[in-house]
C-alpha cells in the first residue's frame, strides 16, 4: 500500500493547482527558472555571511563560520489561518504565565492534582529561589517561542513551548529583509503583513514591565561574542536602541542594579537576559559563573529590577509539563485549548512505557529536558542499534522521556540541487507579553528540513529557514 503524501501548503493534495489564496506564489514560481531562484538564494546567503549572521554548533571547529541555509521560496499563511493561530497562541501563553505564577506561589494546580507535584517541584528547571516571590506585573514569560507543526489544511499542533530564552527572531527579520530586496515582485502580488515592528514592540514590552514608572533603562545581557546566538543579541539590542552588556558591565549595590559607563553609573530597570538561570548570579546559582552578576537575584527578589524572561520560566519548557498543557489551559482559562498538543505518552507511566517499548520503531522519543534535536530517537529512521540503546535508556530512567507518534509534517516547495521539491517544515512564532497584554507579530521563523524525507528541522542538525508570509485580510486595505 502506497504511503500517503504529506499535506503540501502550496499545492494541497493536488500538485499542479495551488490552494485558494496561494495562486500568486504558484505563478511566481512558474515564471522563474530554477537557475534564477538559485541565484537569488545565493545572493541572500552571501549577504547573511557578510553581515555575520552565523550560529555555532559547539564542539565543531568550523562552527563560527556557519550560516543557517536560507530557502528563497516563502511559506505563506492566509489571513484566516493566522487569525486562528493567533487566538490559540494568545490563549496558550496566557495559561503559561498563570501556571508559572501559580507553581511559584499558591500552587493551586498542584493541590487540585491537575498536574502531579513531583514533576514540578522535583524538576531540574524548578527554580527554588523564585518560590514565594512574584515577578513584576505578574509576568514571567515575556517572550515565548511556540513551536508548531501542521499535518493538514486546518490541523496545527504545538510541538513544544520555549519560555526560557527563545531564539531565532533575528532570522525572521533578516529573512524578510532578504526577500524584500531580492523578490520585490512578490510583495506587489501579495498583501504581506510586515514584521519589522518586532524590535519596537519588544522594546515597548520591556518598558511596560519596568518596576518603576517613567522612561525605563533597559539592557540586553549576553554571555558574550563566543555564544552561538551572539549575532541575535547584538542585532536586537541595536534595533531596540538599548545597551548590549555582559555581566562585568553590571553591578548590584543595595539591591539596585547599575550599569557602568564612561559617564558614571546608570540605574538599570529591565534586563533582557540571554543567559540561562544557572549562570545569572554566582551567589545563588553556579558559583563558578563569570557570565552573571553577583546579587542580581536579590535585586530581582526586592522588586528593583525586571528580568526578561523571569528566572524559573524554564519549568514551562519541560516536555513532561508540556504533556499536561491541555489540562493547564483548561484550568486557568476555563476554555478548551484552541491549539492542541501532539499526542504524548509519558514514559513515567507504566502503560505509556509499555506502549513505547513495543512501538519504538514507529515513535519519536525525547528527553523531557532536551532541546535542539539532541537526545532524541526518530523511530522510523533509526537503526536497530539506536533503537536498542534507547530501549535500555527507557527501562533505566523512564521518567526522563516522553514519546510521540511520527507525524506526517506538512511540506513547502523548497529549492534543492535538483530543482523544487517538497520539504518538511515547522514554525516558531514569537509571542510578547507585557503589562498591557499579549502582542504577536504576524510572522515567525519557519525552519525547513533540507534533507529529503527528514523531519528534523534544527539548524544544528542540517535544517534551514524560510521567510514566513502572513497575508493581510481582504478588508485590511
Amino acid at each position: 500500500m502506497a504511503k500517503a503524501r504529506p499535506f503540501d501548503e502550496l499545492w494541497g493534495d493536488t500538485a499542479g493547482t495551488a490552494r485558494p489564496d496561494f495562486e500568486a506564489v504558484a505563478a511566481w514560481l512558474a515564471d522563474l527558472s530554477d537557475t534564477e531562484l538559485l541565484r537569488r538564494q545565493q545572493a541572500a546567503e552571501a549577504a547573511f555571511r557578510s553581515l555575520g549572521i552565523t550560529f555555532a554548533v559547539y564542539g565543531e571547529e568550523e562552527a563560527a563560520e556557519r550560516i543557517i541555509p536560507f530557502d528563497i521560496v516563502p511559506r505563506v499563511f492566509s489571513a484566516r489561518e493566522w487569525a486562528n493561530l493567533s487566538a490559540g497562541l494568545e490563549q496558550r501563553v496566557r495559561a503559561i504565565n498563570l501556571f508559572i505564577d501559580d507553581v511559584y506561589g499558591a500552587r493551586k494546580i498542584l493541590a487540585d492534582k491537575i498536574v502531579p507535584a513531583d514533576i514540578v517541584l522535583g524538576n531540574s528547571q524548578y527554580c527554588i529561589p523564585v518560590a514565594g516571590a512574584r515577578a513584576p506585573h505578574g509576568v514571567y514569560a515575556h517572550i515565548c517561542g511556540i513551536d508548531l507543526v501542521r499535518t493538514g489544511p486546518d490541523d496545527f499542533f504545538v510541538l513544544e513551548d520555549n519560555a526560557r530564552t527563545p531564539s531565532g527572531v533575528s532570522y525572521m527579520l533578516e529573512n524578510r529583509e532578504a526577500m524584500l530586496r531580492l523578490c520585490p515582485e512578490l510583495f506587489d502580488a501579495l498583501p504581506v503583513e510586515p514584521v519589522d515592528s518586532y524590535p519596537e514592540l519588544l522594546r515597548d514590552t520591556l518598558q511596560s514591565v519596568s518596576p518603576r514608572p517613567g522612561d525605563a533603562c533597559c539592557v540586553l545581557l549576553t554571555p558574550g561574542h563566543f555564544n552561538s546566538a551572539f549575532y541575535e543579541h547584538s542585532f536586537l539590542a541595536d534595533n531596540m536602541g538599548i545597551e548590549l552588556v555582559e555581566g562585568s558591565d553590571l553591578e548590584v549595590d543595595d539591591d539596585q542594579v547599575w550599569m557602568r559607563t564612561i559617564h558614571g553609573r546608570v540605574k538599570v530597570d529591565v534586563i533582557y537576559r540571554r543567559i540561562d538561570d544557572a549562570f545569572l548570579d554566582p551567589l545563588v546559582f553556579r558559583p563558578d559563573s563569570a557570565l552573571g552578576v553577583p546579587g542580581l537575584m536579590a535585586a530581582w527578589l526586592a522588586g528593583n529590577v525586571t528580568l526578561v524572561n523571569a528566572p524559573g520560566t524554564g519549568i514551562a519548557d519541560d516536555k513532561a509539563i508540556y504533556s499536561y498543557m491541555p489540562e493547564i489551559v483548561r484550568y486557568y482559562t476555563g476554555e478548551e485549548p484552541k491549539l492542541p498538543n501532539v499526542e504524548t505518552f509519558r514514559c513515567r507511566e507504566p502503560d505509556a512505557l509499555r506502549y513505547t517499548l513495543d512501538n519504538l520503531d514507529k515513535l519519536v522519543v525525547k528527553l523531557v529536558d532536551g532541546s535542539g534535536g539532541y537526545g532524541m530517537l526518530v523511530g522510523p529512521t533509526a537503526s536497530k542499534k539506536e533503537i536498542e540503546a534507547f530501549r535500555a535508556a527507557l527501562k533505566a530512567e523512564p521518567q526522563r522521556y516522553i514519546a510521540q507518534p511520527t507525524l506526517a509534517l506538512s511540506t513547502v516547495p523548497t529549492l534543492t540541487d535538483t530543482g523544487l521539491a517538497p520539504r518538511h517544515v515547522d514554525f516558531r512564532p514569537f509571542v510578547l507579553t507585557g503589562s498591557e497584554g499579549v502582542t504577536i507579530v504576524p510572522g515567525g521563523l519557519t525552519r525547513v528540513a533540507l534533507r529529503e524525507g527528514s523531519l528534523v528541522v534544527n539548524s544544528s542538525q542540517g535544517g534551514g529557514t524560510k521567510d514566513s508570509f502572513v497575508l493581510a485580510p481582504e478588508d485590511a486595505g
